[in-house]
Order: structure tokens, then sequence, then C-alpha cells
């Protein structure tokens, strides 16, 4: 099978390449080959199904790695210019309550998918699914991609595949093993926009709390980030949107700490002097009672069982005042040991890739003139709220657009 470009991957960065090198290029056979039995699957997954394809606080602060994404970014059209010009896809902003995230009016990932698949379809764009890419090879005058059955000549080749992030989504991280074999410099792997794993001991009693306040990722006594939102405690582990924008501080820093601070609007004298209030007040109470008022009742229990390590049948009278400081100050720094990330399956994008080394500003490869990249693929991860799919698209049609200059 002889084709112009080939674009391995069908997901967002993907079928966005394969449109903007047929827009280039529109002579051009171009196909994109996918591992699934369809194309754009990982898309409707995306915002929980409502699709958070971009965010209006785009800043170099969101996003980690060595690819520098907002250079990508800022010389790519903006989501306007994609979604509503290009693909008719009518955009609001703070559809689900996440400042500045970018939903389609609908709501719905799958008008997102179908607007891109019209496109693909309007253009003549090829799909060559169900194929599992096993090597690419250089040719004299192109590419040889094969999977174990069968196999497809290209002139010019943009991957786009992904990293190891959402494993039912075909994306395990296959193709980055062939680069590494190739001579690429893969930056370390880690799953990102995940929850992140703690001391069991220290979670016990919390499962399925939830409580709003800031969650610091802290190495060395040194607070390395902040984030505020709803933090989820689970079993194993410590999760929402405020630590998934932690999590990729994980892969560079061991024995890293979670600290929850989760009476953000007190600060910790104010608390104290709350607590001697309230000391007096319930005096003849149980300490079980003491914290009642301020949070569930669950979370009530454990902060005084594993802060103080009294009985909760304990008065409330027999606190000292030291007693008082403590609890405060462990309120405002609730500590958490972080044992590990969350699996692949649930991690929503990979954290390394193919490093800033391997590519030109126009995401062409260094190593095979010819090969560009896009995506997921490439060292870069965005925080949670749609910063990785707008350098999806962004990389994607910058990855597109200059493939098919190239070949022109």
């Amino acid at each position: 099978m002889n084709i112009d470009i080939a674009v391995i991957g069908g997901g967002a960065s993907g079928l966005t390449a394969a449109i903007e090198a047929k827009k280039i290029c529109p002579f051009a056979k171009v196909s994109i080959i996918e591992k699934l039995p369809k194309c754009g699957k990982k898309i409707t997954a995306t915002g929980n199904g409502k699709c958070n394809l971009s965010n209006v606080n785009l800043s170099e602060k969101n996003y980690h790695g060595s690819v520098k994404a907002m250079n990508i970014i800022k010389n790519a059209p903006d989501y306007y210019e994609f979604f509503t010009k290009t693909l008719g896809v009518l955009c609001v902003t703070g559809s689900e309550g996440r400042q500045g995230g970018v939903y389609p009016s609908s709501n719905s990932a799958s008008t997102v998918l179908g607007a891109l698949r019209l496109k693909t379809a309007e253009l003549g764009i090829d799909e060559i699914c169900d194929f599992n890419v096993v090597s690419v090879k250089q040719t004299k005058n192109g590419f040889v991609v094969s999977s174990d059955n069968n196999e497809v000549f290209c002139r010019k080749l943009i991957i786009a595949c992904g990293g190891y992030a959402g494993t039912s989504f075909g994306t395990d991280g296959s193709m980055l093993r062939i680069l590494r074999d190739m001579g690429y410099k893969i930056s370390k792997i880690s799953p990102a926009v995940a929850p992140l794993k703690a001391d069991r001991k220290q979670l016990k009693g919390l499962k399925g709390i939830r409580a709003k306040g800031n969650i610091s990722a802290v190495y060395k006594n040194k607070i390395l980030r902040t984030e505020k939102g709803e933090i989820q405690f689970n079993e194993d582990n410590i999760s929402g949107v405020c630590v998934f924008n932690l999590a990729y501080l994980f892969r560079d820093y061991e024995n890293l700490v979670l600290m929850a601070d989760i009476m953000p609007h007190m600060n910790e004298n104010e608390l104290a002097d709350y607590l001697v209030c309230i000391r007096k007040m319930r005096r003849i109470y149980p300490l079980e009672e003491l914290l009642t008022g301020l949070f569930v009742r669950n979370l009530s229990l454990y902060l005084v069982k594993n802060i103080l390590g009294k009985s909760p049948e304990s008065l409330i009278s027999s606190l000292s005042d030291n007693d008082i400081r403590v609890i405060a100050h462990r309120i405002k720094k609730l500590e958490f040991n972080v044992t590990g990330c969350s699996s692949w399956q649930n991690a929503q994008a990979t954290y390394g890739g193919i490093h800033a080394d391997c590519i030109t500003d126009k995401l062409e490869s260094r190593l095979h003139k010819g090969i560009y990249f896009c995506g997921e693929i490439l060292d870069t991860v965005g925080d949670c709220g749609g910063y990785n799919l707008q350098f999806a698209w962004s990389s994607g049609i910058t990855a597109g657009r200059n493939c098919g200059r190239d070949l022109k």
C-alpha cells in the first residue's frame, strides 16, 4: 500500500494532523493508521465525556517537560479558529465549573469527534484500522510501516500515537519502545494527571471523604507547588483535580509528601482561638464532637484519633492549650507520604516521551528527515482542564502543516 503521508494514531493530534496535511497538500494521499477498530475512541472519554478541549488561561506554568508546549500553541490557530471556523463546532467556556475550561456547547465529546470525522471524510482521508504497528523502517524514498501481517509505504510519516496513559484506548507505549530502538532519546516515563498513592495507614478512616482546601506537593520541607479544590480520599490514594495537577512531580522527586490544608479560610492562630471557644462551649461532651460543625463526622473522628491519639470518648474539657495548638497546626498541615502514582489505566496523560533534542521547531525529527511528531508522544504534559487537548490540536496542526509543505 503506497501513501504520500501516513499518520500513525487516530486520536486528537492524529486526526488534526491528517486534516491539516491534506489541506496544505490537497492532491496527496493521506491515511490514518489506527490500532483500534475505529479512530477517536479516546476523544469520547475526555472531560468525562464532555470534551474539555481547551482553556482560556493557557500559560507556560501549565505545561511540564523538555518540549516547550506554549511555543507550539502560540504559533497555531486557537480553539475558535480551528473548531468553530474550520470544523463548525460551537464552543463555550466554563461549562463544567472549571475556571477557563472550553467545551463544545453540546457538552458532548461525540460532537467534537463527529466534526473531525466529517472533515476527514470531506477531504478524502482514509482510515486503516486494526493495524498494530510493530516496526518503522526508513527506505531510500520514504518509510515502511509494518504490522504483523501488513505493511504500508509512505513518503512522509507523522507519529501521533500517544504514550502509555489510557491503555483501554490502545495507547500502550509500544511506539515509544520502537522509537527508542531507532535511536530516539526518551525522557523518563511516568503517569500524570492521575491520583497519587499514599501510605494506607495514614489514609485509614478517610475512604470516601471529600474536603475542599489547598494541597501542596512537598519535598524535603520545600513546597514545590500548591493547588486548591476538592480533595478526594480513597483507600490507597488521594484524588481530585487539585491532586491530578501535582502528579507529574512524582516522576522527579523521591519521598514526595502531600500536605493538605483543609481549613484554608482561617490561619492557624484563628483556628486555635476558635477551638478554644469550642472547648469552653462543649466541655462536657466527648472529643468526637470537638469538630462537629467544621467537618463531616468521619473526617472529624479521623482528626481526633490521628492527631491527638486520644479516645473519642474522652471529654473535650481534657484538652490542654497545647493539644489545641497541635490539632490546629495539623488541620492546616495534614501530611501524607506519597508511595506511588496511579496505574496507566487511571492516568489521563503521560509525562515523558520524545525529548526536545530530537525534534526541530517544525516538529520534524532530527534523526530521520520526513518523520514528524505531535501529541502525547512528545515530552510535555499539561495540567488538568483542557491543556493536554489544546496541545494535541496545536501540535497536530503544526506537524500536519509542516509535513504537507515538505511534501509539496
